[in-house]
């Protein structure tokens, strides 16, 4: 009898853990490139959290990509619960096609739904053999630039604009910018769908002089290929990337994990989620822990893109729809 009572325990434990592992929420976070690194530190810090206040833990599932082609998927019926892309454009479409989230997204969250900023950098060969210090220098004869197509990148659409933005402070007017930023990628060999598989062209498959990405990505870079292999250069203008995150709205409600991703996304501002972002190479929004990192964040000249070129959506139409600017600069080739 009592083999049976305990038997029967047993079983009940059993049962209300299965119910208790299937009761945890689980998250899909559609994400672009270059944040792997981040996001594997991050979940596991959030989940730790998590299950401190609520004694589950959730599973969260990642999505990488070139961040315009991971917000179509999520147009297209991938269930993010979540979305951390890279720029305002990519989560704007989410909101003009089916309404996934709502026209006023970016208000939810502080500093426009962006818990971090970055730089844009050239990495270019040990030695800076061709002498590549700014902007002009990516034009010279023979100088071969890897930047992913800013159609399909948020990554090359803040090095599109931060070209744009340099000519436009040294005095030129939007027709010298188009002009300059048409010669620049004439010197783009192959336009890559993302940040990653642009890095690949440049390391892994040794195609061309400079790569120009974020710094967060400069640091994956020297993790996976060691620090010997490449300099760090900072140009003297910037396009101050401000990589926003959202709940969808959409998946959320129909899923009934509208509480649990809505706290992932706001533990993105807490003093432990800054701290992994500083450790990641992303500028960290808490000015306290940003004082802390000082070392590694150098003073860059920021160019704010919606004082320099109108709200994003503006931007996304003018520049980067079919037909837009970069077509014109750049015709398929």
């Amino acid at each position: 009898m009592k083999k049976i009572f305990a038997a029967s325990l047993l079983a009940a434990g059993l049962a209300l853990g299965s119910a208790a592992q299937a009761a945890a929420p689980s998250l899909l976070n559609v994400s672009y490139d270059v944040m792997r690194d981040f996001y594997k530190d991050y979940n596991a810090a959030f989940q730790k959290h998590w299950n401190a206040e609520h004694q589950e833990s959730p599973t969260i599932q990642m999505s990488f990509g070139g961040s315009s082609k991971q917000a179509r998927s999520v147009i297209d019926g991938l269930p993010a619960d979540v979305i951390t892309m890279n720029m305002a454009t990519d989560i704007n479409a989410l909101a003009d096609n089916g309404v996934l989230v709502p026209m006023d997204w970016v208000t939810r969250l502080p500093n426009n739904s962006a818990p971090f900023t970055s730089a844009t950098v050239f990495i270019v060969r040990k030695g800076n053999p061709k002498a590549l210090k700014d902007w002009p220098d990516l034009v010279k004869e023979g100088v071969e630039v890897v930047v992913p197509n800013p159609k399909t990148s948020g990554n090359g659409r803040y090095t599109y604009l931060s070209a744009w933005g340099y000519t436009l402070k040294k005095g030129g007017d939007e027709t010298a910018a188009k002009k300059f930023v048409g010669e620049l990628f004439s010197h783009v060999p192959v336009l890559d769908t993302g940040g990653r598989g642009a890095t690949t062209t440049f390391m892994t498959n040794h195609i061309g002089d400079v790569l120009v990405t974020f710094e967060n990505e400069a640091e994956m870079i020297a993790r996976e290929f060691g620090r010997d292999q490449f300099e760090v250069v900072y140009p003297s203008v910037s396009a101050e990337a401000e990589p926003p995150v959202s709940v969808v709205d959409k998946v959320v409600d129909k899923k009934g994990t509208r509480a649990v991703a809505e706290e992932y996304l706001k533990y993105l501002w807490s003093p432990e989620g800054q701290e992994i972002a500083a450790n990641n190479y992303l500028r960290p929004r808490d000015p306290a822990v940003l004082a802390k990192y000082t070392d590694r964040f150098p003073k860059v000249d920021f160019l704010s893109v919606e004082k320099t070129f109108g709200d994003w959506r503006t931007v996304q139409k003018t520049h980067f729809n079919d037909g837009g600017v970069f077509d014109q600069i750049y015709p398929a080739k």
